[in-house]
């Protein structure tokens, strides 16, 4: 396996993960009272604009020529990146 797809796959892996992070954080909004629900269920969604965000990084990691691999990996970087800064920040305001 090429250094290039374990790259991706290490990726789709860390994204599966988050993703499992995002349903529960997305429960426990569903059970907060009125305010809180509805601040929690706005950072669900933005979290689910980077995770979706950070899927289409990964199909132009996939599609992306050799000679235009190194750049679309740092734009992916930058927003996992992004996505895992907001995650940390939903995390502790959902306690």
């Amino acid at each position: 396996m090429s250094d290039r797809n374990a790259y991706e796959q290490k990726l789709r892996a860390k994204l599966d993960e988050m993703q499992a992070e995002v349903d529960k954080l997305k429960a426990r909004a569903k059970g907060a009272e009125a305010d809180q629900r509805i601040e929690h269920e706005k950072e669900v969604d933005e979290l689910e604009a980077k995770r979706d965000e950070m899927r289409q990084k990964l199909d132009e990691l996939r599609d992306a020529s050799d000679d235009a691999w190194d750049d679309i990996k740092a734009g992916a970087e930058r927003a996992w990146g992004s996505l895992s800064d907001s995650l940390e920040k939903a995390r502790s305001r959902f306690k």
